[in-house]
């Protein structure tokens, strides 16, 4: 039934999982997961199989049915429409419209499926819960870490800096934004600074290029980039112009490609963001809410329609002297995955092994 309704829906990446049979199997909830995108290589490779495995850790019995609507919000509507025709228990949406999404959720709430924000507050609308970091310190991290390299090179006041913020329709893109420049205003100079519609690194580079020739190759002293996959457009676009050291630029995800770039000097920091924890609080939340369980949060966020119940966690600033202790030492990444290739190296001045 999953199969064809996904299929009359156009849903092209959705999988329906679960175990038991007869009674059992008719009686156990459906937890509906929708994650936003895939570009971000962190939702297929962590997120969602870290979200599964404590799902049937805590409930054998429970099916799970699985959506990602690769960046398209109409998809993801047609997703959310297809599971609840479908009868789930719960849904964990990461809106790839956190706006637009607040109309999914009301149609929840009509046929009284308790909803968890995943990642993204969802705006406009009440709901049971919202897990994600607390997205303002990450920006901050991100702005102080720009702001203590560009100090220890003496560049602070020799340039400008670009700012790579990212899609406009994901208010935790506010809260960088907001933490960035709570660190960065008015100790260094903000030369361009772009929105980058869908998160997308190819539109990244592009902007990249128009604040190198609007500004000049010589005058960049920084660049503060919201994520890991929009630094790799960016760095590309400084190389492309003749760059033969890369300025400081930031980051966040800890995707492994920009992982390897920090131990090379390519990219000076990442936001190491504790998946495990956000992927698994979200799974013990969506299992207790399909038992009719509503643990209490640890505070709450207003998302301009009420005060929801929240867990937020915090962000871990990450330059290649912490990379053996935190993204090794948590299992995020092997040694032997990171330490390929050009890599070795590196690793080994790290003491990564």
């Amino acid at each position: 039934m999953t199969t064809a309704l996904l299929a009359a829906a156009g849903c092209g990446s959705g999988s329906d999982s679960g175990s038991g049979s007869g009674k059992e199997a008719a009686d156990a909830p459906t937890i509906a997961l929708f994650l936003p995108e895939s570009k971000t290589t962190r939702y297929e490779a962590f997120d969602r199989p870290l979200f599964e495995a404590k799902v049937k850790a805590l409930c054998a019995t429970c099916k799970l049915l699985y959506n990602n609507a690769d960046q398209d919000a109409g998809k993801q509507q047609q997703q959310v429409e297809a599971a609840l025709a479908q009868g789930v228990d719960v849904m964990v949406l990461d809106a790839v419209d956190a706006s637009a999404a607040a109309s999914l959720v009301n149609q929840a709430k009509q046929k009284k499926i308790p909803v968890i924000a995943y990642d993204r507050l969802i705006s406009s609308i009440e709901y049971e819960y919202y897990v994600s970091f607390n997205n303002v310190r990450v920006g901050e991290a991100q702005g102080q870490a720009l702001l203590d390299a560009l100090n220890a090179k003496g560049t602070t006041d020799k340039g400008k800096i670009v700012m790579i913020n990212g899609a406009p329709t994901d208010p935790s893109s506010a809260d960088y934004k907001t933490g960035a420049h709570n660190v960065l205003d008015g100790k260094v100079q903000i030369g361009r600074e772009f929105d980058t519609p869908d998160w997308s690194p190819d539109k990244a580079q592009q902007q990249m290029e128009q604040a190198i020739t609007a500004l000049g190759r010589d005058n960049i002293v920084g660049v503060l980039s919201a994520n890991d996959g929009m630094a790799g457009g960016a760095i590309a676009a400084m190389k492309r112009a003749g760059y033969t050291t890369v300025p400081p630029i930031t980051g966040q995800d800890a995707e492994l490609a920009a992982v390897q770039r920090i131990l090379t000097g390519e990219q000076y920091m990442t936001i190491y963001l504790d998946i495990r924890s956000e992927a698994e609080k979200s799974a013990e939340l969506a299992v207790a809410l399909s038992k009719g369980e509503k643990p209490a949060a640890t505070t709450t966020v207003n998302n301009g329609k009420a005060d929801i119940p929240a867990f937020l966690l915090d962000p871990i600033a990450v330059t290649a002297d912490k990379v053996k202790d935190t993204i090794v030492k948590d299992g995020f990444y092997k040694a032997s995955e990171i330490c390929t290739g050009a890599v070795a190296a590196a690793c080994a001045k790290a003491g990564i092994q």
